[in-house]
């Protein structure tokens, strides 16, 4: 039987068509298309719209939102209760997309529901009777909802299904000798495959850049790696280690019966409708093998440079070195410091219909859409160098370099960019002076390098303080010498909170953001490389021409409150 609020809203039940149409979110012929796509698909409405690009989850969520006069939520602001956790499994809640979240003020009789699709009354209904509650709808995306469900069911239901495994397998091989060999197992076993599928999942939606799989002596450990930091996720038995293994490696296209060596593998997998691209690294540890997985999607490396974390002068400076029509553009820094985001921006910012751009790499991280990718296969010697040799006639007018590793690729590089190619690169260097000492090290000879160099982009990640639960406080004496503030004038800025909240998952943290040191190269700077001056007198002559260096830009962030004086001191050494 419906109740008095669910009868409100089929009374108020319009077609979600019908309703996004009213709102404006989409045109009639629109509707027309998605409907067709929908019968072929047999799928929600809202799912189509997504899937052909016509619509957002947010802009479906604000139209029902105005539309209906129901009230939008943002899950991650808000702590759910145990008591209102415990009244429905988290298959129902899966089933529907929805998540109750708090009883109504006005009346502890009645439980409001977060739903990305309010419209959808068996859902209601079937709630209501799971709980025994009327239902008070409110609208919130399907992404919000299955975070808040892995926030608050997913480590249980893992730990459900782990447990599962373990009983079925003590079941099955309780009359067998405990060395029979692992690869006989089922590793196909329904329990695994959900585990396995399950942390990919929750590493996701937690925003993480890689799993690291671990083996202990007696557990095995989960950690997910969360805005650059490792946090553990989940523990198991290590009885679960072989079948983890076995089928990661089954998915990512490994050698099952490989034990001893390192393996590497690739897997494709979707998580709430978006592409994640992992790749992964097994390693023999002693006890038994490790595996990390890293995450990326084709949107995280493909950002608008206005994403990126550029200031206004810093926008100017790095739009004035992409509009040279040939020479190298180089962007260092070590290892996790956002290069290969930097660099896939450059190629979508410079791919048009009228240039050929071709990249190398190990690996292809992304695929861009008119952008010619090579991978490296050193077993069919196609190495850096070779494929670069093999590139140049393939009448390019841009080359991307995944990374500039020996001299030999250095100085193909370099040749092409005077040869009137624009060449993107990386190189591991700590600022971008030093850059251009690095390349003469190589053995590139100092005129070729002014010559063709066009500018260099240096660059680290800082942590985002999360601006939900970020502390104001007084600075030390110590600290505003180190931010240049006079030391009796007294300062304040923010900090993380010691305990967090549920937006930046209980970190004091959310997301990241790079800080860079961009040197366009003048002719001033030409002259001085010309001479082999060294990376001091380099920098010298580039602050004198504006640049910033890594720790001018992480202190302006310090001082604007968007991160904190400990995460500055991390990627600064001056």
């Amino acid at each position: 039987m419906l109740n008095n609020l669910t009868q409100g809203v089929v009374r108020k039940k319009k077609r979600l068509g019908d309703l996004l149409v009213d709102a404006g979110v989409l045109s009639e012929r629109e509707l027309s298309e998605a409907l067709m796509k929908q019968k072929e698909k047999q799928q929600k409405l809202g799912m189509t719209l997504i899937d052909m690009g016509i619509t957002t989850e947010e802009q479906i969520a604000n139209a029902l939102h105005h539309q209906m006069n129901i009230d939008m939520v943002t899950l991650s602001d808000i702590s759910i209760p145990e008591e209102i956790i415990a009244l429905v499994d988290e298959s129902v809640l899966r089933r529907y997309t929805l998540i109750p979240f708090a009883f109504n003020k006005n009346n502890p009789g009645i439980l409001r529901v977060a739903m990305s699709d309010p419209l959808d009354i068996i859902a209601i209904d079937d709630i209501s009777i799971v709980t025994n509650y009327q239902i008070e709808p409110a609208v919130s995306t399907h992404k919000d909802i299955a975070a808040a469900i892995d926030r608050y069911y997913g480590n249980a239901e893992a730990m459900k299904v782990a447990e599962r495994y373990t009983r079925e397998r003590q079941e099955q091989y309780a009359s067998k000798e405990k060395e029979e060999n692992a690869q006989n197992e089922d590793v196909n076993n329904a329990p695994i495959v959900q585990l396995v599928t399950k942390i990919i999942e929750q590493a996701a939606r937690q925003r993480a850049s890689d799993i690291h799989i671990e083996a202990l002596s007696r557990q095995v450990r989960i950690r997910f790696r969360v805005d650059g930091v490792l946090k553990e996720a989940m523990r198991y038995d290590v009885e679960l280690l072989p079948a983890i293994i076995a089928r990661i490696k089954i998915i990512g296209g490994m050698d099952i019966s490989e034990k001893r060596k390192p393996q590497d593998g690739r897997i494709t997998h979707i998580v709430d409708r978006r592409e994640y691209d992992i790749r992964v690294s097994i390693l023999p540890t002693v006890f038994g093998e490790k595996v990390v997985m890293r995450l990326t999607t084709k949107e995280g490396l493909t950002k608008d440079k206005r994403e990126l974390g550029f200031s206004e002068e810093e926008l100017k400076r790095f739009d004035r070195i992409l509009e040279n029509p040939h020479g190298m553009i180089l962007v260092t820094g070590p290892t996790g410091s956002g290069k290969s985001t930097t660099l896939y921006t450059v190629l979508s910012e410079l791919n048009t219909e009228g240039v050929n751009i071709v990249t190398v790499e190990d690996p292809v991280e992304a695929n861009i859409n008119g952008v010619n990718q090579v991978q490296v296969n050193s077993k069919a010697e196609l190495t850096f160098a070779s494929a670069l040799r093999s590139i140049l006639r393939q009448d390019p007018d841009i080359i991307m370099i995944g990374e500039i590793r020996d001299s030999e690729t250095a100085e193909i590089a370099v040749k092409a960019s005077i040869t009137g190619h624009l060449v993107v690169s990386t190189l591991h260097t700590n600022s971008a002076a030093s850059t251009i000492t690095r390349l003469v090290d190589m053995g590139v000879e100092p005129y070729l390098i002014a010559d063709s160099t066009v500018g260099v982009i240096a660059q680290r990640l800082v942590r985002r303080l999360c601006p939900k639960c970020k502390v104001l406080r007084e600075t030390t004496l110590l600290e505003r010498e180190l931010l240049g503030i006079p030391k009796e004038r007294e300062h304040q800025i923010y900090e993380a909170s010691s305990c967090g909240c549920n937006h930046c998952n209980n970190t004091g943290f959310y997301g990241r953001i790079g800080v860079y040191e961009i040197m366009p190269v003048s002719p001033q700077l030409k002259e001085a490389i010309s001479k082999r001056t060294g990376a001091e007198e380099i920098k010298q002559i580039a602050l004198r021409e504006g640049m910033d260096t890594i720790r001018m830009s992480a202190t302006r962030y310090v001082l604007d409150g968007i991160t904190t004086i400990d995460e500055m001191k991390k990627i600064s050494f001056e």
